[in-house]
Protein backbone atom coordinates (compact mmCIF):
# COMPACT_ATOMS: atom_id res chain seq x y z
CA UNK A 1 0.00 0.00 0.00
CA UNK A 2 1.09 3.53 -0.76
CA UNK A 3 1.09 6.13 1.19
CA UNK A 4 -0.12 9.80 0.14
CA UNK A 5 1.97 12.51 -0.79
CA UNK A 6 3.08 14.82 1.54
CA UNK A 7 1.72 18.82 1.43
CA UNK A 8 5.04 20.13 0.25
CA UNK A 9 4.90 17.35 -2.79
CA UNK A 10 1.06 18.36 -3.91
CA UNK A 11 1.95 21.86 -3.83
CA UNK A 12 4.80 21.62 -6.09
CA UNK A 13 3.10 19.21 -8.25
CA UNK A 14 -0.24 20.87 -8.49
CA UNK A 15 -0.90 23.67 -5.75
CA UNK A 16 1.49 26.18 -6.28
CA UNK A 17 2.99 24.85 -9.49
CA UNK A 18 2.28 27.36 -12.27
CA UNK A 19 2.37 28.05 -15.70
CA UNK A 20 5.63 30.33 -16.54
CA UNK A 21 6.02 33.06 -19.18
CA UNK A 22 9.85 33.64 -18.83
CA UNK A 23 12.69 31.87 -17.14
CA UNK A 24 15.85 32.61 -14.77
CA UNK A 25 19.36 33.13 -16.96
CA UNK A 26 20.14 28.73 -15.38
CA UNK A 27 20.81 25.90 -17.76
CA UNK A 28 19.16 22.81 -17.40
CA UNK A 29 21.25 19.78 -18.23
CA UNK A 30 20.58 17.05 -20.82
CA UNK A 31 20.69 15.04 -18.20
CA UNK A 32 17.82 16.67 -16.62
CA UNK A 33 16.24 15.93 -20.03
CA UNK A 34 17.08 12.42 -19.68
CA UNK A 35 15.31 12.16 -15.85
CA UNK A 36 11.96 13.07 -17.38
CA UNK A 37 11.97 10.77 -20.40
CA UNK A 38 12.76 8.20 -17.80
CA UNK A 39 9.58 9.36 -15.20
CA UNK A 40 7.26 9.93 -17.84
CA UNK A 41 7.68 7.27 -19.76
CA UNK A 42 5.85 5.21 -16.55
CA UNK A 43 2.60 6.86 -17.14
CA UNK A 44 -0.27 5.10 -18.26
CA UNK A 45 -1.32 4.98 -22.26
CA UNK A 46 -3.55 2.66 -23.55
CA UNK A 47 -2.09 -0.87 -24.51
CA UNK A 48 1.47 0.70 -23.51
CA UNK A 49 1.10 2.24 -26.84
CA UNK A 50 3.33 5.69 -25.71
CA UNK A 51 3.04 7.47 -28.65
CA UNK A 52 4.92 10.25 -27.94
CA UNK A 53 7.91 11.43 -29.45
CA UNK A 54 9.79 14.52 -28.50
CA UNK A 55 12.36 16.76 -29.69
CA UNK A 56 14.04 19.08 -27.26
CA UNK A 57 14.71 22.62 -28.64
CA UNK A 58 18.15 23.32 -26.94
CA UNK A 59 20.07 25.43 -29.44
CA UNK A 60 20.31 29.01 -30.44
CA UNK A 61 19.12 27.16 -34.65
CA UNK A 62 16.56 24.72 -33.27
CA UNK A 63 14.46 27.81 -30.86
CA UNK A 64 14.88 30.03 -33.80
CA UNK A 65 13.49 28.05 -36.19
CA UNK A 66 10.75 27.09 -33.71
CA UNK A 67 9.84 30.85 -32.82
CA UNK A 68 9.71 31.43 -36.32
CA UNK A 69 6.68 29.16 -37.16
CA UNK A 70 4.98 30.65 -33.58
CA UNK A 71 2.87 33.23 -32.82
CA UNK A 72 5.09 36.25 -32.28
CA UNK A 73 4.23 36.03 -28.34
CA UNK A 74 4.83 32.64 -28.09
CA UNK A 75 8.17 32.99 -30.19
CA UNK A 76 9.66 35.39 -27.73
CA UNK A 77 9.42 32.66 -24.77
CA UNK A 78 10.95 29.95 -26.72
CA UNK A 79 13.66 32.03 -27.16
CA UNK A 80 14.22 32.97 -24.20
CA UNK A 81 13.76 29.61 -22.52
CA UNK A 82 16.47 27.13 -21.78
CA UNK A 83 14.41 24.76 -23.37
CA UNK A 84 11.59 24.40 -25.48
CA UNK A 85 10.14 21.01 -26.12
CA UNK A 86 8.24 19.90 -29.19
CA UNK A 87 5.32 17.05 -28.05
CA UNK A 88 5.07 15.14 -31.18
CA UNK A 89 3.00 11.79 -31.62
CA UNK A 90 3.95 8.74 -33.94
CA UNK A 91 0.86 8.54 -36.24
CA UNK A 92 2.44 4.78 -36.48
CA UNK A 93 2.83 4.15 -33.07
CA UNK A 94 1.74 0.66 -33.01
CA UNK A 95 4.33 -0.68 -35.05
CA UNK A 96 5.91 -0.93 -31.77
CA UNK A 97 2.80 -2.94 -29.80
CA UNK A 98 4.48 -6.31 -30.46
CA UNK A 99 7.07 -5.03 -28.23
CA UNK A 100 5.28 -2.87 -25.94
CA UNK A 101 2.10 -4.83 -25.21
CA UNK A 102 3.29 -8.19 -26.10
CA UNK A 103 0.53 -9.95 -24.54
CA UNK A 104 -1.97 -10.21 -27.28
CA UNK A 105 -1.51 -9.06 -31.02
CA UNK A 106 -2.63 -5.21 -30.51
CA UNK A 107 -0.69 -4.34 -33.74
CA UNK A 108 -4.08 -5.75 -35.77
CA UNK A 109 -6.23 -3.28 -33.56
CA UNK A 110 -4.83 -0.37 -35.49
CA UNK A 111 -3.52 -1.38 -38.67
CA UNK A 112 -6.11 0.45 -41.65
CA UNK A 113 -8.19 2.05 -38.65
CA UNK A 114 -7.19 5.98 -39.28
CA UNK A 115 -9.73 7.26 -37.26
CA UNK A 116 -8.91 5.37 -34.05
CA UNK A 117 -4.81 5.52 -35.14
CA UNK A 118 -5.53 9.24 -35.13
CA UNK A 119 -7.77 9.24 -31.69
CA UNK A 120 -5.54 6.99 -29.79
CA UNK A 121 -1.85 8.81 -30.74
CA UNK A 122 -3.85 12.22 -30.23
CA UNK A 123 -5.13 11.24 -26.87
CA UNK A 124 -2.40 9.13 -25.42
CA UNK A 125 0.40 11.77 -26.51
CA UNK A 126 -1.48 14.55 -24.94
CA UNK A 127 -1.60 12.05 -21.96
CA UNK A 128 2.13 11.71 -21.71
CA UNK A 129 2.39 15.91 -22.35
CA UNK A 130 0.46 15.92 -19.24
CA UNK A 131 3.14 13.40 -17.39
CA UNK A 132 6.01 15.48 -18.89
CA UNK A 133 4.48 18.39 -17.03
CA UNK A 134 4.84 16.93 -13.93
CA UNK A 135 7.85 14.99 -14.32
CA UNK A 136 9.54 18.50 -14.91
CA UNK A 137 8.11 19.51 -11.79
CA UNK A 138 8.66 16.96 -9.87
CA UNK A 139 12.32 17.22 -10.63
CA UNK A 140 12.48 21.17 -9.80
CA UNK A 141 11.35 22.39 -12.92
CA UNK A 142 8.95 24.65 -14.46
CA UNK A 143 6.78 24.17 -17.71
CA UNK A 144 4.93 26.77 -20.54
CA UNK A 145 2.57 24.66 -22.44
CA UNK A 146 1.10 26.05 -25.56
CA UNK A 147 -0.46 25.95 -28.99
CA UNK A 148 -0.08 28.93 -30.91
CA UNK A 149 2.04 27.44 -33.67
CA UNK A 150 2.17 26.18 -37.14
CA UNK A 151 1.22 22.88 -36.86
CA UNK A 152 1.97 21.73 -40.55
CA UNK A 153 4.94 23.97 -40.46
CA UNK A 154 6.82 22.76 -37.11
CA UNK A 155 5.56 18.90 -38.77
CA UNK A 156 7.90 19.86 -41.63
CA UNK A 157 10.40 21.47 -40.41
CA UNK A 158 11.48 19.39 -37.41
CA UNK A 159 9.56 15.58 -38.28
CA UNK A 160 10.00 15.45 -42.26
CA UNK A 161 10.53 12.43 -43.64
CA UNK A 162 8.35 10.37 -40.61
CA UNK A 163 5.13 9.66 -39.16
CA UNK A 164 5.05 12.01 -36.48
CA UNK A 165 3.16 15.09 -36.34
CA UNK A 166 3.31 17.83 -33.29
CA UNK A 167 0.72 17.82 -30.78
CA UNK A 168 1.89 21.19 -28.62
CA UNK A 169 5.32 22.50 -27.60
CA UNK A 170 5.98 23.68 -24.31
CA UNK A 171 9.08 25.60 -22.60
CA UNK A 172 11.48 24.17 -19.96
CA UNK A 173 13.36 25.45 -17.51
CA UNK A 174 13.48 27.57 -13.87
CA UNK A 175 10.63 29.58 -14.17
CA UNK A 176 10.82 33.23 -13.13
CA UNK A 177 7.96 34.65 -10.79
CA UNK A 178 8.03 37.84 -12.31
CA UNK A 179 6.45 36.01 -15.63
CA UNK A 180 3.25 35.06 -14.00
CA UNK A 181 -0.19 36.60 -13.92
CA UNK A 182 -2.12 36.09 -10.55
CA UNK A 183 -3.36 32.84 -10.74
CA UNK A 184 -6.81 32.07 -12.60
CA UNK A 185 -10.14 30.31 -11.40
CA UNK A 186 -10.28 27.03 -10.28
CA UNK A 187 -13.75 25.83 -9.15
CA UNK A 188 -14.66 23.72 -6.36
CA UNK A 189 -16.18 20.07 -6.94
CA UNK A 190 -19.66 21.24 -6.83
CA UNK A 191 -19.39 22.80 -10.06
CA UNK A 192 -18.41 20.99 -12.51
CA UNK A 193 -18.26 17.16 -11.08
CA UNK A 194 -21.41 14.72 -10.57
CA UNK A 195 -21.08 11.37 -8.31
CA UNK A 196 -23.63 9.35 -9.93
Amino acid sequence: MTTPLSDTALDQLFRTARTYNGYLDKSVSEAQLHAIWELMKYGPTSANCLPARIIWCVSTEAKEKLAALSMPANGEKILKAPVTAIIGMDMEFYEQLPELFPHTDARSWFVGNAELIEKTAFRNSSLQGGYFILAARALGLDTGAMSGFNNQAVDEAFFAGTNIKSNFISTLGYGDPASIFERSPRPGFERFNTIV
